[in-house]
C-alpha cells in the first residue's frame, strides 16, 4: 500500500499541470473571471500605436458585481493596474497611460462593461 501512496504522489509532482488562463478578448491583459462569459458580439475596438479605445462585456446570471469587483481588485494589482476607486456600480484602475472602467449595466444577469482606453 505504501508503493500505492508514493506513486500517486510521484505522479502529482512530477507530472505537468496546465492552468489555464482566460483573458478578455482584446484585452491580452485582463483576465476574465471564471464563471463570466464575455458577449464577443458587443466587443468595440480601435485605436493605433499611441492610443486605443477597447470595450467589452461580460455576463453572468450566478455572479454577482460585488464579487466581480473583489476579483478584479485583488487581481488587476498584479498586472501593475493600480486601484482607484470603487463605487455601488464601478471599480476604477490606471496603469502607465491607460484607464480600465469595469462598470456594472445591469443585474439579473449581471451585465458589466469593462473599457480600456488611454489617458489622452
Amino acid at each position: 500500500m505504501k508503493i500505492f501512496y508514493k506513486i500517486i504522489l510521484a505522479l502529482m509532482l512530477f507530472l505537468p499541470v496546465e492552468a489555464k488562463a482566460e483573458f478578455v478578448e482584446g484585452m491580452s491583459d485582463i483576465p476574465l473571471m471564471d464563471g463570466m462569459k464575455q458577449i464577443h458580439s458587443a466587443d468595440i475596438s480601435f485605436g493605433n500605436d499611441e492610443s486605443r479605445f477597447n470595450e467589452a462585456y461580460i455576463t453572468s446570471n450566478k455572479i454577482v458585481f460585488d464579487k466581480v469587483c473583489d476579483f478584479y481588485k485583488n487581481t488587476l494589482p498584479q498586472l501593475g493596474w493600480k486601484f482607484l476607486s470603487h463605487d455601488s456600480a464601478a471599480v476604477h484602475f490606471e496603469r502607465e497611460a491607460e484607464v480600465l472602467d469595469i462598470v456594472l449595466e445591469k443585474n439579473k444577469p449581471t451585465l458589466v462593461r469593462i473599457t480600456l482606453k488611454s489617458k489622452d
